[in-house]
């Protein structure tokens, strides 16, 4: 999972960086600054204390601290390319809005505006330049391709000239894994932190009003971002009665945590022994050849089953001989479709 933190200069997109990556060093990539974090999982940590694992692996999430997007930047050919390049990279995008220091004049809405014309302006750019391309080539002997490609990117292109990101066009299976390889900016799944100053943090009624002038697909929270930064440079201890403090339920990272999973439709299935526990995030729907493509290529070209058993079940029946007596454990071929903290044993060809 790679997400870019975008947004406009003074949003305070670092400082939600920061208090999202504490406690991991960074490290610095192509126009953006990198951390990888773990993610939580108690149902992981369950199965450690029964396996005492050599190896632990959570499901991670890299984190991608880019530059501050301004107005005018793709049109004025003044956009940092690197920086471009960075976020179509990216699985998500996690957009961060100032809405503090109302003294002066910060607009969420309008900062929203601005990421996403610049966004439409960028794929609309690439797109004209792929269909210079595909002109240039007429009379290829793929012009049958080249074609159905010029038929596909004009559509796009039109939806975009009507100010419509490409995450709002109707397409079917096939149009869209033709798309995918250009990482459209506009079609990525966007989530919405709402930066609030502290005096305003408990106001619920904030994230409604906005939400009301933002599109529906996106999802929106509220945090502060200084405060948040505040509380992940703290001891444990400290943290609890910082949180009390400040009726601040959980910290943002769990919930962004959270919020991307369920954004990106991933869930994870868990593989165990002695040497390694670990979990493996894959998209919901995914079968279980797929599921075993994740952990190797082999796997998915050599599949023969999935042995399979519900974490639930492994739990409460004390492992996997009380779920065989039972007869919870199972064998499961290519197409069974994978469920959330599964645990699979995948047999595969020699």
């Amino acid at each position: 999972m790679y997400i870019s933190v975008v947004g406009t200069a003074g949003a305070g997109k670092t400082t939600l960086f920061r208090a999202l990556a504490s406690g991991n060093s960074y490290g610095t990539g192509t126009g953006a600054t990198l951390v990888t974090i773990d993610v939580p999982d108690e149902r992981l940590d369950a199965l450690v204390k029964i396996f005492n694992p050599k190896k632990t692996v959570y499901s991670r999430i890299e984190l991608a601290d880019t530059v501050a997007i301004r107005e005018g930047e793709v049109k004025n050919e003044t956009v940092d390319a690197k920086s471009l390049e960075q976020m179509r990279k990216s699985d998500a995008i996690l957009l961060v809005l100032r809405h503090f220091d109302s003294g002066t004049g910060a607009d969420p809405i309008n900062d929203f505006q601005t990421v996403y014309n610049e966004f439409i302006l960028s794929d609309m750019a690439q797109i004209e330049v792929r269909l210079e391309r595909i002109r240039k080539q007429s009379g290829n002997k793929a012009q049958g391709i080249f074609d159905q490609e010029k038929v596909l990117l004009e559509q796009c292109l039109t939806h975009l000239e009507a100010e419509q990101p490409l995450s709002t066009l109707p397409l079917g299976i096939e149009e869209d894994k033709r798309l995918r390889g250009f990482q459209f900016l506009s079609r990525k799944p966007m989530m919405i932190v709402i930066n609030c100053a502290e005096e305003t943090l408990g106001d619920t009624a904030i994230a409604a009003r906005l939400k009301e002038r933002l599109p529906e697909h996106v999802p929106v929270i509220t945090a502060c971002a200084q405060l948040e930064a505040e509380l992940a440079s703290m001891a444990p201890d400290e943290q609890a009665q910082f949180m009390t403090g400040y009726e601040i339920k959980e910290a943002v990272r769990g919930r962004i945590i959270r919020l991307a999973r369920d954004t990106l439709g991933l869930i994870s299935f868990l593989t165990v022994g002695d040497d390694e526990c670990r979990a493996w995030p894959i998209r919901k729907g995914m079968t279980a050849q797929d599921a075993a493509g994740t952990i190797h290529t082999d796997f998915y070209q050599k599949f023969i089953r999935a042995e399979t058993v519900a974490y639930d079940d492994f739990i409460s029946l004390g492992g996997f001989a009380g779920c065989k007596k039972a007869g919870v454990w199972r064998l499961e071929g290519k197409t069974y479709i994978v469920r959330d903290a599964d645990i699979l044993c995948i047999r595969a060809g020699s």
